[in-house]
Protein backbone atom coordinates (compact mmCIF):
# COMPACT_ATOMS: atom_id res chain seq x y z
CA UNK A 1 0.00 0.00 0.00
CA UNK A 2 1.39 3.46 -0.94
CA UNK A 3 1.94 6.19 1.64
CA UNK A 4 -0.98 8.29 0.38
CA UNK A 5 -3.39 5.33 0.68
CA UNK A 6 -2.25 4.67 4.23
CA UNK A 7 -2.73 8.35 5.06
CA UNK A 8 -6.17 8.58 3.47
CA UNK A 9 -7.35 5.50 5.38
CA UNK A 10 -6.24 7.05 8.67
CA UNK A 11 -7.73 10.43 7.72
CA UNK A 12 -11.14 9.09 6.67
CA UNK A 13 -11.39 6.65 9.58
CA UNK A 14 -10.74 9.47 12.06
CA UNK A 15 -13.08 11.88 10.25
CA UNK A 16 -16.04 9.50 10.04
CA UNK A 17 -15.51 8.24 13.58
CA UNK A 18 -15.32 11.62 15.33
CA UNK A 19 -17.07 14.16 13.07
CA UNK A 20 -19.94 12.21 11.49
CA UNK A 21 -23.36 12.55 13.11
CA UNK A 22 -24.47 9.31 14.79
CA UNK A 23 -27.73 9.59 12.85
CA UNK A 24 -25.93 8.28 9.77
CA UNK A 25 -26.57 4.59 10.33
CA UNK A 26 -25.79 3.64 6.73
CA UNK A 27 -23.47 6.29 5.28
CA UNK A 28 -20.74 5.80 7.86
CA UNK A 29 -17.24 4.33 8.17
CA UNK A 30 -18.53 0.76 7.89
CA UNK A 31 -20.13 1.56 4.52
CA UNK A 32 -16.94 3.22 3.27
CA UNK A 33 -14.82 0.25 4.31
CA UNK A 34 -17.24 -2.10 2.53
CA UNK A 35 -17.02 -0.04 -0.67
CA UNK A 36 -13.21 0.00 -0.47
CA UNK A 37 -13.19 -3.78 -0.08
CA UNK A 38 -15.46 -4.20 -3.10
CA UNK A 39 -13.30 -1.79 -5.13
CA UNK A 40 -10.20 -3.85 -4.40
CA UNK A 41 -12.09 -6.98 -5.45
CA UNK A 42 -13.01 -5.36 -8.77
CA UNK A 43 -9.48 -4.03 -9.33
CA UNK A 44 -8.09 -7.55 -9.06
CA UNK A 45 -10.11 -8.50 -12.12
CA UNK A 46 -9.47 -5.40 -14.23
CA UNK A 47 -6.35 -4.36 -16.10
CA UNK A 48 -5.52 -0.93 -14.70
CA UNK A 49 -2.09 0.49 -13.99
CA UNK A 50 -0.98 1.20 -10.43
CA UNK A 51 -1.65 4.95 -10.74
CA UNK A 52 -5.25 4.40 -11.86
CA UNK A 53 -5.78 1.94 -9.03
CA UNK A 54 -4.42 4.45 -6.53
CA UNK A 55 -6.74 7.18 -7.82
CA UNK A 56 -9.73 4.84 -7.59
CA UNK A 57 -8.94 3.85 -4.01
CA UNK A 58 -8.43 7.47 -3.03
CA UNK A 59 -11.83 8.36 -4.46
CA UNK A 60 -13.44 5.36 -2.79
CA UNK A 61 -12.10 6.28 0.63
CA UNK A 62 -13.15 9.92 0.28
CA UNK A 63 -16.46 9.59 -1.63
CA UNK A 64 -18.77 9.86 1.41
CA UNK A 65 -16.76 12.20 3.67
CA UNK A 66 -19.13 15.01 2.68
CA UNK A 67 -21.79 13.55 4.97
CA UNK A 68 -19.86 15.14 7.84
CA UNK A 69 -21.23 18.45 6.52
CA UNK A 70 -24.75 17.15 5.86
CA UNK A 71 -26.53 15.04 3.27
CA UNK A 72 -27.38 17.95 0.96
CA UNK A 73 -24.96 17.97 -2.02
CA UNK A 74 -22.71 15.63 -0.09
CA UNK A 75 -20.77 14.68 -3.24
CA UNK A 76 -19.60 18.29 -3.67
CA UNK A 77 -18.73 18.48 0.01
CA UNK A 78 -16.78 15.23 -0.36
CA UNK A 79 -14.85 16.77 -3.26
CA UNK A 80 -13.97 19.83 -1.15
CA UNK A 81 -12.74 17.65 1.71
CA UNK A 82 -10.83 15.45 -0.74
CA UNK A 83 -9.18 18.46 -2.43
CA UNK A 84 -8.09 19.95 0.91
CA UNK A 85 -6.68 16.60 2.05
CA UNK A 86 -4.82 15.95 -1.19
CA UNK A 87 -3.41 19.48 -1.39
CA UNK A 88 -2.12 19.13 2.17
CA UNK A 89 -0.47 15.81 1.24
CA UNK A 90 1.08 17.31 -1.91
CA UNK A 91 -0.94 15.29 -4.44
CA UNK A 92 -0.58 16.60 -8.00
CA UNK A 93 -3.39 18.59 -9.64
CA UNK A 94 -4.20 15.95 -12.28
CA UNK A 95 -4.74 13.27 -9.63
CA UNK A 96 -6.87 15.65 -7.55
CA UNK A 97 -9.11 16.37 -10.54
CA UNK A 98 -9.53 12.68 -11.39
CA UNK A 99 -10.40 11.81 -7.80
CA UNK A 100 -13.03 14.57 -7.71
CA UNK A 101 -14.54 13.36 -10.99
CA UNK A 102 -14.83 9.83 -9.62
CA UNK A 103 -16.50 11.09 -6.45
CA UNK A 104 -19.05 13.00 -8.53
CA UNK A 105 -19.65 9.81 -10.53
CA UNK A 106 -21.25 8.26 -7.42
CA UNK A 107 -24.25 10.60 -7.78
CA UNK A 108 -27.55 8.80 -8.15
CA UNK A 109 -28.58 8.06 -11.77
CA UNK A 110 -25.16 9.07 -13.11
CA UNK A 111 -24.17 7.08 -16.22
CA UNK A 112 -20.49 6.08 -16.04
CA UNK A 113 -18.31 6.87 -19.04
CA UNK A 114 -15.01 5.26 -18.10
CA UNK A 115 -13.96 1.93 -16.60
CA UNK A 116 -12.91 3.66 -13.37
CA UNK A 117 -16.35 5.25 -13.04
CA UNK A 118 -17.97 1.86 -13.68
CA UNK A 119 -15.83 0.30 -10.95
CA UNK A 120 -16.62 2.89 -8.27
CA UNK A 121 -20.34 2.78 -9.07
CA UNK A 122 -20.42 -1.02 -8.91
CA UNK A 123 -18.45 -1.01 -5.66
CA UNK A 124 -20.78 1.59 -4.14
CA UNK A 125 -23.77 -0.67 -4.87
CA UNK A 126 -22.07 -4.02 -4.29
CA UNK A 127 -24.29 -4.74 -1.29
CA UNK A 128 -27.22 -5.22 -3.71
CA UNK A 129 -25.73 -8.60 -4.58
CA UNK A 130 -24.68 -9.60 -1.07
CA UNK A 131 -26.41 -11.23 1.86
CA UNK A 132 -25.68 -8.09 3.89
CA UNK A 133 -28.17 -6.20 1.69
CA UNK A 134 -31.02 -6.68 4.17
CA UNK A 135 -29.08 -5.25 7.08
CA UNK A 136 -27.77 -2.27 5.11
CA UNK A 137 -31.21 -1.65 3.63
CA UNK A 138 -32.75 -1.41 7.10
CA UNK A 139 -30.01 0.97 8.21
CA UNK A 140 -30.59 3.20 5.18
CA UNK A 141 -34.34 3.29 5.76
CA UNK A 142 -33.88 4.23 9.42
CA UNK A 143 -31.24 6.82 8.52
CA UNK A 144 -33.60 8.56 6.07
CA UNK A 145 -36.30 8.59 8.73
CA UNK A 146 -34.07 9.94 11.53
CA UNK A 147 -32.68 12.68 9.29
CA UNK A 148 -36.19 13.70 8.27
CA UNK A 149 -35.48 13.06 4.58
CA UNK A 150 -38.19 10.43 4.04
CA UNK A 151 -40.36 8.07 6.06
CA UNK A 152 -41.31 4.72 4.52
CA UNK A 153 -43.71 2.06 5.67
CA UNK A 154 -42.53 -1.50 5.16
CA UNK A 155 -44.60 -1.84 1.99
CA UNK A 156 -43.40 1.51 0.61
CA UNK A 157 -39.79 0.63 1.31
CA UNK A 158 -40.21 -2.74 -0.34
CA UNK A 159 -41.75 -1.10 -3.44
CA UNK A 160 -38.96 1.50 -3.58
CA UNK A 161 -36.27 -1.18 -3.47
CA UNK A 162 -37.97 -3.28 -6.15
CA UNK A 163 -38.13 -0.21 -8.39
CA UNK A 164 -34.45 0.47 -7.71
CA UNK A 165 -33.46 -3.10 -8.59
CA UNK A 166 -35.57 -3.27 -11.75
CA UNK A 167 -35.34 0.20 -13.26
CA UNK A 168 -32.62 2.37 -11.75
CA UNK A 169 -29.69 0.15 -10.93
CA UNK A 170 -27.44 -2.04 -13.04
CA UNK A 171 -23.96 -3.46 -12.72
CA UNK A 172 -21.50 -2.20 -15.32
CA UNK A 173 -18.28 -4.23 -15.01
CA UNK A 174 -18.00 -7.79 -16.28
CA UNK A 175 -16.83 -8.99 -12.87
CA UNK A 176 -19.85 -7.52 -11.08
CA UNK A 177 -22.23 -8.99 -13.65
CA UNK A 178 -20.64 -12.42 -13.28
CA UNK A 179 -20.26 -12.48 -9.50
CA UNK A 180 -22.81 -10.11 -7.98
CA UNK A 181 -25.76 -10.13 -10.38
CA UNK A 182 -26.93 -13.56 -9.21
CA UNK A 183 -27.02 -12.37 -5.59
CA UNK A 184 -28.91 -9.26 -6.64
CA UNK A 185 -31.49 -11.38 -8.48
CA UNK A 186 -31.99 -13.51 -5.37
CA UNK A 187 -32.50 -10.42 -3.25
CA UNK A 188 -35.00 -9.08 -5.79
CA UNK A 189 -36.99 -12.33 -5.66
CA UNK A 190 -37.04 -12.13 -1.90
CA UNK A 191 -38.27 -8.54 -2.08
CA UNK A 192 -41.10 -9.53 -4.40
CA UNK A 193 -41.97 -12.43 -2.11
CA UNK A 194 -42.08 -10.12 0.89
CA UNK A 195 -44.35 -7.75 -0.99
CA UNK A 196 -46.86 -10.55 -1.48
CA UNK A 197 -46.89 -11.46 2.20
CA UNK A 198 -48.15 -8.27 3.80
CA UNK A 199 -49.34 -10.15 6.83
CA UNK A 200 -45.79 -11.34 7.53
CA UNK A 201 -44.48 -7.82 7.02
CA UNK A 202 -46.98 -6.45 9.53
CA UNK A 203 -45.90 -9.13 11.98
CA UNK A 204 -42.26 -8.17 11.54
CA UNK A 205 -43.11 -4.52 12.10
CA UNK A 206 -44.93 -5.41 15.31
CA UNK A 207 -41.97 -7.46 16.53
CA UNK A 208 -39.58 -4.68 15.60
CA UNK A 209 -41.69 -2.10 17.45
CA UNK A 210 -41.82 -4.41 20.49
CA UNK A 211 -38.07 -4.90 20.35
CA UNK A 212 -37.48 -1.16 20.22
CA UNK A 213 -39.85 -0.52 23.11
CA UNK A 214 -38.16 -3.17 25.25
CA UNK A 215 -34.59 -2.30 24.34
CA UNK A 216 -32.67 0.51 26.02
CA UNK A 217 -32.87 3.76 24.08
CA UNK A 218 -29.72 4.57 22.17
CA UNK A 219 -29.43 7.98 23.80
CA UNK A 220 -29.71 6.42 27.26
CA UNK A 221 -27.03 3.87 26.37
CA UNK A 222 -24.72 6.68 25.26
CA UNK A 223 -25.44 8.62 28.46
CA UNK A 224 -24.46 5.71 30.70
CA UNK A 225 -21.47 4.74 28.54
CA UNK A 226 -19.99 8.26 28.42
CA UNK A 227 -20.66 9.00 32.10
CA UNK A 228 -19.13 5.68 33.21
CA UNK A 229 -16.08 6.32 31.03
CA UNK A 230 -15.66 9.79 32.55
CA UNK A 231 -15.93 8.37 36.08
CA UNK A 232 -13.26 5.75 35.35
CA UNK A 233 -10.99 8.37 33.76
CA UNK A 234 -11.31 10.62 36.80
CA UNK A 235 -10.57 7.64 39.06
CA UNK A 236 -7.40 6.87 37.06
CA UNK A 237 -6.33 10.52 37.34
CA UNK A 238 -6.86 10.47 41.12
CA UNK A 239 -4.83 7.26 41.48
CA UNK A 240 -2.05 8.74 39.35
CA UNK A 241 -1.92 11.90 41.49
CA UNK A 242 -1.80 9.81 44.66
CA UNK A 243 1.01 7.66 43.23
CA UNK A 244 2.99 10.79 42.32
CA UNK A 245 2.75 12.05 45.89
CA UNK A 246 3.72 8.64 47.27
CA UNK A 247 6.79 8.51 45.05
CA UNK A 248 7.87 12.09 45.80
CA UNK A 249 7.51 11.72 49.56
CA UNK A 250 9.22 8.32 49.54
CA UNK A 251 12.20 9.92 47.79
CA UNK A 252 12.18 12.84 50.27
CA UNK A 253 12.13 10.53 53.31
CA UNK A 254 14.81 8.28 51.78
CA UNK A 255 17.12 11.25 51.20
CA UNK A 256 16.42 12.59 54.69
CA UNK A 257 17.22 9.23 56.29
CA UNK A 258 20.42 8.76 54.33
CA UNK A 259 21.84 12.30 54.30
CA UNK A 260 20.21 14.52 56.91
CA UNK A 261 19.43 12.43 60.00
CA UNK A 262 22.97 10.94 60.38
CA UNK A 263 24.28 14.51 60.82
CA UNK A 264 22.06 15.03 63.88
CA UNK A 265 24.39 12.82 65.98
CA UNK A 266 26.85 15.68 66.00
CA UNK A 267 26.00 18.18 68.82
CA UNK A 268 26.99 21.04 66.53
CA UNK A 269 24.02 20.15 64.30
CA UNK A 270 21.35 20.32 67.00
CA UNK A 271 19.81 23.33 65.29
CA UNK A 272 18.70 20.98 62.45
CA UNK A 273 16.53 18.73 64.65
CA UNK A 274 13.30 20.73 64.58
CA UNK A 275 13.39 21.60 60.86
CA UNK A 276 14.09 17.95 60.08
CA UNK A 277 11.19 16.78 62.25
CA UNK A 278 8.84 19.23 60.51
CA UNK A 279 10.12 18.12 57.12
CA UNK A 280 9.72 14.37 57.77
CA UNK A 281 6.40 14.71 59.66
CA UNK A 282 4.66 16.48 56.80
CA UNK A 283 6.08 13.99 54.29
CA UNK A 284 4.84 11.03 56.33
CA UNK A 285 1.39 12.60 56.73
CA UNK A 286 1.25 13.21 52.96
CA UNK A 287 2.12 9.59 52.27
CA UNK A 288 -0.52 8.30 54.69
CA UNK A 289 -3.22 10.44 53.07
CA UNK A 290 -2.12 9.36 49.57
CA UNK A 291 -2.43 5.73 50.64
CA UNK A 292 -5.87 6.37 52.12
CA UNK A 293 -6.97 7.95 48.83
CA UNK A 294 -6.15 4.78 46.88
CA UNK A 295 -6.88 2.14 49.50
CA UNK A 296 -9.84 -0.04 48.39
CA UNK A 297 -12.76 -0.77 50.71
CA UNK A 298 -13.47 -4.40 51.58
CA UNK A 299 -17.09 -5.41 50.97
CA UNK A 300 -19.12 -8.47 51.90
CA UNK A 301 -19.24 -9.72 48.30
CA UNK A 302 -22.43 -11.71 48.73
CA UNK A 303 -26.16 -11.19 48.27
CA UNK A 304 -29.33 -13.24 48.68
CA UNK A 305 -32.04 -14.16 46.18
CA UNK A 306 -34.40 -11.91 48.12
CA UNK A 307 -32.09 -8.97 47.42
CA UNK A 308 -32.28 -9.69 43.68
CA UNK A 309 -36.05 -10.21 43.68
CA UNK A 310 -36.52 -6.92 45.56
CA UNK A 311 -34.00 -5.18 43.27
CA UNK A 312 -31.90 -4.06 46.22
CA UNK A 313 -28.50 -5.21 44.97
CA UNK A 314 -26.30 -3.73 42.24
CA UNK A 315 -25.11 -6.75 40.25
CA UNK A 316 -22.70 -4.65 38.17
CA UNK A 317 -20.30 -3.93 41.05
CA UNK A 318 -17.82 -6.73 41.71
CA UNK A 319 -17.80 -6.00 45.43
CA UNK A 320 -21.37 -7.28 45.67
CA UNK A 321 -20.73 -10.73 44.16
CA UNK A 322 -17.04 -11.71 44.43
CA UNK A 323 -17.86 -14.40 47.02
CA UNK A 324 -20.79 -15.84 45.08
CA UNK A 325 -20.68 -19.04 43.06
CA UNK A 326 -20.95 -18.79 39.27
CA UNK A 327 -24.42 -20.45 39.03
CA UNK A 328 -25.82 -18.04 41.63
CA UNK A 329 -24.43 -15.03 39.79
CA UNK A 330 -25.66 -16.31 36.40
CA UNK A 331 -29.15 -16.68 37.84
CA UNK A 332 -29.03 -13.12 39.21
CA UNK A 333 -27.89 -11.70 35.86
CA UNK A 334 -30.71 -13.48 34.06
CA UNK A 335 -33.16 -11.86 36.48
CA UNK A 336 -31.53 -8.50 35.84
CA UNK A 337 -31.76 -8.56 32.04
CA UNK A 338 -35.43 -9.55 32.16
CA UNK A 339 -36.33 -6.18 33.67
CA UNK A 340 -35.33 -2.99 31.84
CA UNK A 341 -36.06 -0.85 34.90
CA UNK A 342 -33.75 -3.04 36.99
CA UNK A 343 -31.01 -2.59 34.37
CA UNK A 344 -31.37 1.21 34.50
CA UNK A 345 -31.54 1.13 38.29
CA UNK A 346 -28.33 -0.94 38.51
CA UNK A 347 -26.49 1.35 36.09
CA UNK A 348 -27.68 4.39 38.03
CA UNK A 349 -26.51 2.91 41.33
CA UNK A 350 -23.19 1.99 39.79
CA UNK A 351 -22.63 5.56 38.61
CA UNK A 352 -23.80 7.01 41.93
CA UNK A 353 -21.51 4.95 44.12
CA UNK A 354 -18.60 5.52 41.73
CA UNK A 355 -19.28 9.21 42.22
CA UNK A 356 -19.14 8.81 45.99
CA UNK A 357 -15.81 7.01 45.70
CA UNK A 358 -14.46 9.78 43.46
CA UNK A 359 -15.67 12.43 45.91
CA UNK A 360 -13.81 10.71 48.76
CA UNK A 361 -10.64 10.30 46.67
CA UNK A 362 -10.51 13.91 45.53
CA UNK A 363 -11.29 15.30 48.99
CA UNK A 364 -8.40 13.31 50.49
CA UNK A 365 -6.13 14.27 47.57
CA UNK A 366 -6.95 17.95 48.08
CA UNK A 367 -5.93 17.68 51.74
CA UNK A 368 -2.84 15.69 50.76
CA UNK A 369 -1.61 18.30 48.28
CA UNK A 370 -2.43 21.12 50.72
CA UNK A 371 -0.51 19.47 53.57
CA UNK A 372 2.41 18.64 51.26
CA UNK A 373 2.53 22.26 50.09
CA UNK A 374 2.31 23.68 53.63
CA UNK A 375 4.91 21.20 54.90
CA UNK A 376 7.33 22.11 52.11
CA UNK A 377 6.97 25.85 52.80
CA UNK A 378 7.28 25.45 56.59
CA UNK A 379 10.29 23.14 56.20
CA UNK A 380 12.11 25.65 54.00
CA UNK A 381 11.30 28.47 56.46
CA UNK A 382 12.38 26.33 59.44
CA UNK A 383 15.70 25.39 57.81
CA UNK A 384 16.27 29.04 56.90
CA UNK A 385 15.62 30.24 60.45
CA UNK A 386 17.78 27.44 61.90
CA UNK A 387 20.72 28.29 59.66
CA UNK A 388 20.31 32.04 60.19
CA UNK A 389 19.97 32.17 63.96
CA UNK A 390 21.31 28.86 65.29
CA UNK A 391 23.72 27.61 62.61
CA UNK A 392 27.54 27.39 62.77
CA UNK A 393 28.01 30.87 61.31
CA UNK A 394 25.79 32.39 63.99
CA UNK A 395 27.65 30.55 66.78
CA UNK A 396 30.93 31.92 65.44
CA UNK A 397 29.54 35.47 65.39
CA UNK A 398 28.46 35.18 69.02
CA UNK A 399 31.86 33.79 70.03
CA UNK A 400 33.69 36.67 68.31
CA UNK A 401 31.44 39.23 69.95
CA UNK A 402 32.35 37.87 73.35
Amino acid sequence: MSDILEKVEIFVSDLLTHQLDEKYLYHNLKHTQRVVKSTKELLNSEKLDSKEKEILLLATWLHDTGYTKGSQDHEKSSCEIAMNFMETEGVDADTRKKVSNLIMATQRNYEPKTLSEMIIRDADASHFGQSSYWETSDFLREELNILGIASYSTKEWCDANIAMFKKEHQFYTDYAKSNWQEGKDKNLKKLIKEKKTEKEIAKKEALKAKYKSESPDRGVQTLFRVTLKNHLTLSDIADTKANILLSVNAIIISLALSNLIPKLDNPSNDYLIYPTLIFITFSVVSMILAVLATRPNVTQGKFSKTDVENKKVNLLFFGNFHQMSLPEYEWAIQELIKDKEYVYSSLTKDLYFLGLVLNRKYKILRWTYTIFMIGTVLSVIAFGIAFRYFGPDRAMEVALSL
